[in-house]
């Protein structure tokens, strides 16, 4: 007989009782085993926690009524999820978690996206929250957890409450059924960021990879991407990073929409991992609909991309900024790391083809990051377009060269 797949519940019966109890009762009816993790604060109640308020608060050091005299709910917080985490992956350690569901507002879901947060990929995660309505970013991280507007405030039970919770149940079941741990595949893993505008040069590159047999994951640079692809880095396991778009690293330099923060690219180099730099993207910034482009970019060159994002033409400045910082940043590198240059354009809106073509632009940045840059990192330049096979194939064979396949 198979074994039913166990899944982490996390719901806090002083505030959540009724809805945590709803949830339980239909993963239980879909031969679920469940583990009710109940990080309540407020009051005591019994509801056939798994691993109860005391626990979690002995797991963190401390007493619930030391939690409790804290009298600061943020506080009070910090000390519960420090418990909740060990006390979680003490679970599953021990049983082998197949899925976790969460409910909650803006603590609940601070509370269960935390957690989430220390699972590995592919694990399923589902979080049941009044927060998912835009406001996702601090809870998602670098996780792939699934978040469920809850539509209504998680107060009772009533109609839609009832279909939400019950289709995020269903859903976190169905997956906990279907789940099996990823295996890696034992071939050298290479990491890319992209972008849409660089998707011929990441396409060829990655076909050409995986024929040579390595496993290639790419990240799309829209400000989470490369973040996540740098949190991966860290994680270990990566052979070779192409960071081929750094449009975040631009974009946050110069106030662009799609800036990853002040961190974006440090992980490979402060690891050791071997690391390929291209301009790629960085000939424009993000911004919003152009009547909001032309006020926060002033006097610049546009493209209208669709109705809710503008391409601003970069100009030598910030070309230059984004070369010194990258050259600061490669300065301390602890492993190998080269930087190639298309000189025919950066991306397809720098291109023939494209919007906001400018040819003065890439040779005027080759000879000032080649000024800049130290002499841990050479500069090389290819006479062609970012998106041209030639460029792809001198990218494939440096990998090559890096990494053993």
């Amino acid at each position: 007989m198979p074994k039913k797949p166990k899944v982490l519940l996390i719901g806090t019966l002083d505030t959540k009782e009724v809805e945590t109890k709803f949830i339980r009762d239909i993963l239980e009816a879909q031969d679920v085993e469940v583990y009710h993790l109940d990080a309540s604060i407020r009051a005591a109640v019994d509801g056939g926690a798994t691993i109860t308020p005391e626990q979690i608060a002995k797991a963190a050091g401390s007493t619930i009524a030391d939690v409790r005299a804290l009298g600061h709910e943020g506080k009070c917080q910090a000390v519960m999820i420090d418990g909740a985490i060990k006390c979680a992956l003490e679970l599953h350690q021990r049983v082998g978690l197949s899925g976790i569901i969460a409910i909650g507002g803006s603590m609940g879901t601070t509370l269960g996206s935390v957690l989430m947060q220390q699972f590995p990929l592919g694990l399923p995660k589902v979080m049941i929250s009044t927060m998912a309505s835009g406001f996702t970013k601090p809870f998602v991280g670098f996780k792939d957890i699934v978040m469920v507007n809850s539509v209504v405030d998680i107060s009772g039970l009533n109609s839609i409450s009832r279909s939400v919770f019950r289709n995020g149940a269903l859903a976190v079941a169905g997956m906990a059924k279907g789940y099996h741990p990823s295996e890696t595949s034992g071939k050298p893993l290479v990491a890319i960021s992209t972008l849409g505008t660089t998707d011929k040069c990441t396409v060829r590159v990655r076909k050409s990879l995986e024929d040579k047999g390595f496993e290639v994951v790419v990240f799309h640079t829209l400000g989470t991407g490369g973040a996540a692809m740098d949190h991966i880095v860290r994680e270990g396991g990566v052979s070779v990073v192409v960071d081929l778009s750094l449009i975040e690293v631009n974009d946050q330099l110069h106030g662009g929409l799609c800036g990853a923060g002040p961190d974006r690219c440090k992980a490979a180099l402060e690891m050791g991992v071997p690391t390929i730099f291209a301009p790629g993207n960085i000939d424009f910034l993000v911004a919003g609909p152009m009547a909001d482009a032309t006020v926060r970019f002033p006097n610049k060159r546009y493209h209208i991309h669709n109705a809710a994002l503008t391409a601003v033409r970069s100009e030598i400045e910030e070309l230059r900024h984004v070369a010194d910082h990258m050259a600061e940043l490669i300065k301390d590198a602890k492993g190998p790391v080269s930087f190639l240059v298309p000189l025919g354009g950066f991306s397809n809106h720098d291109s023939t083809d494209g919007h906001l073509y400018d040819p003065s632009l890439p040779p005027v940045f080759a000879d000032y990051l080649k000024s800049v840059m130290p002499k841990n990192a050479p500069v090389v330049e290819y006479p062609c377009h970012i998106n041209d096979p030639q460029f792809a194939d001198a990218i494939v064979e440096r990998v090559v060269a890096l990494g053993t396949a």
